[in-house]
């Protein structure tokens, strides 16, 4: 299903596209930003709640957005003082987070106007959405033209499938950035919310929240989640890193084993006994807990979105990469395909 969101300030009219699976899931997607504006999950008694946090209008979106729903790139997280060395040349990227580049910049694939269409397939009502990045947007390399899929399928699975060319050697980082609250979004904090995280090891920040560049066992951390923990358990420890980042808000190292989506996290919510376990082909897996949200944003339904109302899980590659030679490498060159899948998988106990 099909309807209009609205229009941009230059007059472009947005759509807003609703999928739905036999189990009552219903994902609805705008064009701008690929944004998942809602997300209708049932709990252990069959209610729907909205999981994700957003806003009514598409006004709100373009006014002030966290980056609700929305997909990342070209460059998911920060890159070091908004510079990177590719084939021997610098390129410069405008900074919009402190000193550093995050996510994208300041016009990144959250707020473009992505080329759309339907499809039916054998796992659910798809969404595909395209860009053209031209070469030097937002101070990158080549043009890129990017290409995401979104499926809702029979299983109670929001898939998403990434994929992306250039016609000159460039860097990509794709991602998708909803903020879950499986109490239903507007409903308090998720410190109560417990996490499993796939993964032995991060890679700890320094000051801007950029990568130290070394890798660090999680055990006996604030940030181990090797078991399902509550979020709130370790929060207001004093960790140097929790405080370095205002709470959670690092890359962990995943346990890959294959080259499929392999099991990334698993996030439970007892009252409604909401679950939501996460598959990626990606290494790294950004936790963050809405450190930044401050009540400020007004959200779907005029409720106020508080200090860690939300959480988000992006499955992508580390931050600041393409400065970070040790780490796995997001250099696209011609003639080769990137490619990525991540699950958001849902269930109750």
């Amino acid at each position: 299903m099909k309807e209009l969101f609205g229009s941009t300030g230059e007059g472009t009219s947005v759509s807003l596209y609703a999928l739905r699976n036999s189990g009552g899931m219903e994902a609805r997607i705008t064009n701008y930003g690929g944004i998942v504006v809602s997300l209708l999950v049932p709990d252990r008694s069959g209610h729907m709640d909205d999981v994700v946090l957003g806003y009514d209008s598409l006004s709100e979106y373009i006014q002030s957005n966290p980056y609700f729903g929305a997909l990342i790139g070209r460059y998911a997280n920060r890159i070091r003082g908004g510079r990177f060395a590719l084939d021997g040349r610098e390129y410069r990227l405008p900074v919009n987070d402190g000193e550093n580049h995050l996510h994208g910049g300041t016009r990144g694939f959250d707020k473009v106007i992505w080329e759309t269409k339907e499809d039916e397939c054998e796992t659910g009502t798809s969404l595909v959405l395209e860009y053209l990045s031209k070469d030097g947007e937002e101070g990158y390399p080549g043009a890129l033209l990017a290409r995401v899929v979104y499926t809702l399928t029979p299983d109670n699975e929001l898939r998403i499938d990434y994929r992306a060319t250039a016609d000159k050697p460039t860097v990509v980082n794709l991602t998708h950035h909803s903020y879950f609250n499986l109490a239903g979004a507007g409903s308090g904090n998720i410190l109560g919310h417990e996490l499993m995280i796939d993964a032995d090891t991060v890679t700890p920040v320094g000051n801007g929240l950029i990568p130290t560049g070394e890798t660090r066992s999680v055990r006996g951390t604030a940030l181990d989640f090797t078991a399902l923990t509550p979020i709130g358990a370790r929060i207001d420890e004093g960790d140097e890193q929790l405080r370095l980042a205002g709470g959670y808000d690092h890359n962990w190292v995943l346990n890959r084993k294959s080259g499929k989506p392999d099991p990334a996290a698993r996030l439970c919510e007892r009252t409604g006994g909401r679950v939501l376990e996460v598959f990626t082909t990606e290494p790294g897996l950004q936790f963050y807990s809405g450190n930044f949200l401050d009540g400020t944003h007004i959200g779907k339904g005029g409720k106020r979105y508080g200090h860690r109302s939300g959480l988000c899980l992006e499955a992508q590659h580390f931050p600041d990469s393409p400065n970070q030679n040790q780490f796995p490498s997001t250099v696209l060159r011609p003639g080769t395909v990137y490619t990525s899948t991540t699950i958001y998988r849902f269930s109750t106990e």
